[in-house]
């Protein structure tokens, strides 16, 4: 294992070699679950775009002039700087909140705590909720085998990759499309770059928010295990080599990734990984039926100051 040292941008760290995730307002599975979701919103075109109201800023910067508001509970105190993603979070989280009261697995005496924190017993009634309204069958013996099939290194064991990146972090303020837009320049920038990584650990040093941009942005040898789990997600299972053609995203920015080589590692059977392939099957369609009634809460609801996916029909989980 190698990385950065600090644990900080999602590369590595050097505890448990797994970065921290931000405190949550849920539960760890349902964390786990919105954390998956939020990695997916960025690619679902929305349905219904709820506007901002004015003084606040759009896309995905902070947003701190106005108060967000679902039905008509704040999400967010006066002057209050919060990011997007977080205010998306917080209204995600009310809108779970609101309807587990709606069903009455909360009392309706409940209500949301500072900075978007809950109860214990709102979080048990989420939990509650869920497991009520999103009803999943078990994967299939065919869907896994397809699954194993499309994915052949998705389970490899003692897979790693020596890797370098340019880090750009989003943190409090940070004016996100800007930051968005100098990343992809340089990223086009280091692909046509033919220098033997010259041109990278220059850019490294000039741009990364991490500590190894003094090293040229070199990460060293990782495994799924050394990284954050969305980054991880975006690098490892796959066969390519050089600078990736995407931005890989994670809880602390935007990276620009090269791979400077691999190793597969060891490649198990089908038997010996069913279940772990019928848990990840099972994940994905808790996270996608998680999405669609979030979308059907959102369409029923009174959604202010935040945009949202949502829908007003019933969708097929």
């Amino acid at each position: 294992m190698s990385g950065c040292g600090t644990g900080s941008c999602g590369c590595g760290s050097t505890d448990s070699g797994v970065a921290a995730a931000p405190a949550s307002t849920l539960t760890p599975t349902q964390a786990a679950a919105y954390e998956a979701l939020v990695a997916t919103l960025d690619d679902v075109p929305l349905q219904a775009t709820l506007a901002p109201p004015a003084g606040t800023v759009g896309g995905r910067g902070s947003v701190a002039a106005e108060v967000a508001r679902v039905n008509g509970v704040a999400l967010n105190a006066p002057h209050e700087s919060l990011d997007e993603e977080a205010l998306r979070q917080r209204a995600c989280t009310e809108l779970l909140r609101q309807a587990a009261q709606q069903a009455g697995l909360l009392p309706a005496s409940d209500v949301p705590g500072v900075e978007g924190a809950i109860s214990v017993q709102a979080s048990d009634a989420i939990e509650q909720l869920l497991e009520r309204e999103l009803d999943l069958p078990d994967p299939s013996e065919e869907a896994c085998r397809r699954y194993h099939e499309a994915h052949p290194a998705a389970h490899a064991q003692g897979e790693r990759a020596q890797l370098r990146h340019v880090l750009f972090a989003v943190t409090p303020g940070v004016d996100v499309k800007q930051l968005r837009l100098r990343a992809e320049a340089l990223l086009i920038e280091l692909r046509c770059a033919d220098d033997g990584g010259a041109q990278f650990a220059k850019a490294a040093a000039q741009w990364s928010n991490c500590p190894s941009g003094q090293q040229g942005g070199d990460l060293g040898w990782l495994t799924r295990a050394d990284c954050a789990p969305e980054f991880a997600r975006e690098v490892f299972g796959g066969a390519e080599i050089g600078v990736l053609a995407r931005l890989v995203h994670s809880r602390f920015g935007l990276h620009v990734v090269e791979v400077v080589a691999r190793d597969p590692g060891q490649q198990p059977s089908f038997e010996e990984v069913r279940q772990a392939i019928a848990l990840t099957l099972r994940q994905q369609a808790w996270v996608n039926a998680l999405r669609q009634y979030l979308q059907l809460l959102a369409g029923a609801a009174v959604v202010e100051g935040v945009a949202l996916d949502a829908a007003d029909t019933p969708l097929v989980q």
